[in-house]
């Protein structure tokens, strides 16, 4: 990690702090919308999907106007003091439409700030590092997760006294506003960090106009193809929804949620050092082949099996999301670095809300082991796809 420069590490304590606030109420939010608030399995695919949708309709416009303006640490900044508001909206929710002006109001910050902080991290490391930057950001990122999740859990025993009850009860109810208010706290530490982030140095050749260079072909074919896999990947909502389905109290759920979160750490440093040595897409390929096989087994498991699992999901995430970042950069030009990850966060987005109303309805109208069915075979797909096009052979290679 002597090799990373500052920004990256500072990054990585802003992503650790965020993370412990936004994981304090995400592995909560599903069971307070649906047991507490009485909105349907429909209502909440709807929420994350719009939820992921306003990230779509702000990367895209915050990664080009940084491309242009040369400048990424104001986007950060406002992207990491949003959420407060976000959070804050959560805590005081009487009805779902509360929770869907939350859960937007945060993601408008996420939207601001990821294609900025990515093309940050990118900017100040050296290509040969890209998957240790990446991976060191997620491993931090995902840290700050367990962090949140367990400490939801312990504020949940405390102030329920009897963590496995159900989350309908008014003693239950009123912990989770609890939990809300005090990750929005933990949100000031987070915003606190980014007063340490500097502007990179740009080439003088680097000039606004530069902003224009065209994409790459090997870009839009990585893009293509991860947004195929995006289409299996519903909210993550789903899978703490299916752990209440199978008999998981709402303290059990937070515990399972740690313990997918602790694999995602350990293994995303490792991953992303490995990518470097033996390649992105083997990477990626192996994730997703995991993916297939836990979200089909999730479909016809118990609570029991749901654990390991739930821990094989952390190994993909691992392995996948912050290679899969890195596998972006390789093909994008510097200076529109801001705008290229902008438009991937944004189809991201785009289908995450159509995977994600997709799985809330097939939950409410088919069956709760429906979506699973569904995502296991998006990603068989998206296996087959990576075997047909090859997009490591001849002119798609990374450029470097």
């Amino acid at each position: 990690m002597a090799r990373l420069r500052r920004e990256v590490v500072a990054l990585g304590w802003v992503s650790f702090f965020n993370d412990v606030s936004s994981e304090m109420v995400y592995p909560l939010l599903p069971l307070f919308t649906v047991a507490v608030l009485g909105a349907s399995a429909t209502s909440l695919g709807w929420i994350e999907g719009l939820a992921q949708a306003t990230v779509a309709g702000l990367t895209a416009w915050a990664g080009l106007h940084s491309d242009r303006i040369r400048r990424r640490v104001p986007y950060v900044q406002w992207g990491y003091g949003l959420p407060l508001v976000g959070k804050t909206l959560l805590a005081l929710a009487v009805a779902w439409p509360m929770v869907l002006a939350g859960r937007v109001v945060d993601r408008i910050g996420k939207g601001i700030r990821s294609g900025p902080r990515d093309a940050l991290i990118a900017d100040v490391t050296d290509p040969a590092d890209r998957g240790r930057a990446f991976g060191l950001h997620r491993a931090m990122d995902s840290a700050g997760a367990v962090v949140g999740v367990l400490l939801a859990a312990g504020l949940l025993w405390w102030f329920t006294g009897r963590p496995t009850e159900g989350a309908t009860t008014e003693r239950t109810a009123s912990a989770f506003r609890t939990v809300f208010a005090v990750a929005a706290v933990m949100g000031i530490v987070a915003l606190a960090f980014t007063a340490r982030l500097r502007e990179p140095v740009h080439e003088e050749a680097a000039t606004p106009a530069s902003a224009d260079e065209p994409l790459t072909r090997g870009f839009w074919v990585v893009m293509a193809l991860l947004l195929v896999f995006t289409l299996a990947n519903s909210s993550d909502a789903f899978l703490l929804l299916r752990a209440a389905n199978v008999g998981l109290s709402p303290w059990e759920i937070v515990l399972l949620y740690a313990l997918m979160s602790t694999v995602y750490m350990l293994g995303s440093y490792p991953a992303g050092v490995l990518s470097d040595r033996v390649g992105r897409w083997r990477m990626i390929g192996v994730g997703w082949v995991i993916y297939a096989v836990v979200y089909g087994a999730l479909a016809c498991t118990g609570a029991v099996a749901i654990w390991p699992l739930l821990a094989l999901y952390g190994v993909q995430l691992a392995i996948t999301d912050g290679v899969g970042k890195a596998l972006l950069v390789d093909h994008i030009p510097r200076a529109r670095r801001g705008f290229a990850l902008g438009i991937f966060y944004m189809g991201q987005g785009l289908v995450t809300l159509a995977s994600s109303v997709v799985a809330g309805l097939l939950w409410d109208r088919v069956d709760p082991a429906a979506p699973f069915w569904f995502g296991a075979g998006a990603a068989a797909l998206a296996v087959m796809l990576l075997v047909i096009v090859r997009p490591w052979r001849g002119s798609l290679r990374s450029p470097r």
